[in-house]
């Protein structure tokens, strides 16, 4: 298989060259992305990289990392590259790994991969205490988002992908500013294509990153809030239903109804100074237990509803 490598660029100036220099050999074309740079980060690997392999693509307006990696992908394609693998140009990811990555894909076992720099519980303790306390935030709403349930470190920007997985993709509707790691994986689910997360070390050195938790957490809550609705109403009622297509609107709506009669009866005793009976006490306490139930066992189902079959050999 043909493996080419995006490094999407913007004020990396100063670790492009050392990241180029690492990729090995079993990679067969390396793609720059100049994202608009302020520092002609495209201009200095052309005027300094000696590798064979790179192809510098330069955006005329900065499109974020996400329309700098589908830039990438689109020049793998045409290229006719089979596996894409995409890794930051400021040195915080070795391409080392590279080999780990494709495998999955290359055996089959997975569409596509991303890094997880969690698996080891030694070595996150280098990471910031702000970046681990938000990425457990993001982590546990892109699971509910995309229904990747086994998945974590969502915003990790190591990654492989298979090009028939790519083609698949509707590259005009996926974010392309920091929501791109995490839009991915809702596009890729309501493909059902196969993703495994591949342990990698944290890395931080003298590096900034641009992304501040603090300032993307309300916009984040939003697009995960939307493509939730937006994947279970693809998965449980446009292409297919099951009993968990039942379970959570009637779920929903017994809890509803059971918070609101509850509410109410609550209000009406305050008022009255008449305690509520037994009976009417368990006429709001019953749907909300049940209701509860129901939703649970929908995220149950959609826990175990994970994709198993990879993508890219379910046609072949």
């Amino acid at each position: 298989m043909k493996v080419a490598v995006v490094i999407p660029s913007y004020r990396v100036k100063n670790h492009i060259l050392s990241v180029i220099g690492k990729i090995g050999q079993s990679v067969d074309r390396i793609y720059v992305i100049d994202d608009c740079c302020p520092e002609h980060s495209g201009d200095f690997v052309l005027e300094n990289n000696v590798d064979e392999r790179v192809v510098v693509v330069k955006h005329d307006v900065n499109q974020g990392v996400g329309g700098a990696v589908m830039t990438g992908y689109d020049a793998a394609l045409k290229d006719g590259m089979d596996i894409v693998v995409k890794i930051d140009g400021d040195d915080q990811m070795e391409p080392d790994l590279i080999p780990t990555f494709i495998a999955p894909i290359i055996s089959g076992e997975a569409d596509y991969t991303k890094g997880n720099r969690f698996f080891n519980l030694e070595n996150i303790r280098v990471m910031p205490k702000i970046r681990l306390f938000g990425n457990a935030v993001l982590s546990f709403m892109t699971k509910i988002s995309s229904g990747y349930w086994d998945l974590f470190d969502p915003t990790n920007g190591y990654t492989a992908i298979h090009a028939d997985v790519i083609k698949h993709l509707p590259m005009n509707k996926i974010s392309k500013r920091y929501f791109f790691e995490s839009d991915i994986l809702f596009r890729l689910n309501t493909l059902r294509a196969v993703v495994v997360d591949i342990p990698m070390d944290a890395k931080y050195e003298d590096e900034e990153s641009n992304l501040k938790i603090s300032k993307i957490i309300g916009d984040f809550l939003f697009k995960h809030t939307r493509n939730f609705f937006k994947r279970i109403f693809y998965n449980y009622y446009l292409r297919d239903m099951s009993i968990a297509s039942l379970e959570l609107p009637i779920g929903i709506l017994m809890f509803a109804f059971g918070v609101v009669v509850g509410a109410t009866n609550w209000a009406e005793a305050l008022q009255t100074d008449i305690p509520n009976t037994s009976g009417t006490v368990m006429l709001a306490g019953l749907p909300i237990i049940l209701g509860l139930q129901l939703i649970l066992a929908f995220f149950g189902y959609d826990m175990a509803n994970t994709p198993k079959r990879t993508f890219h050999n379910r046609y072949k």
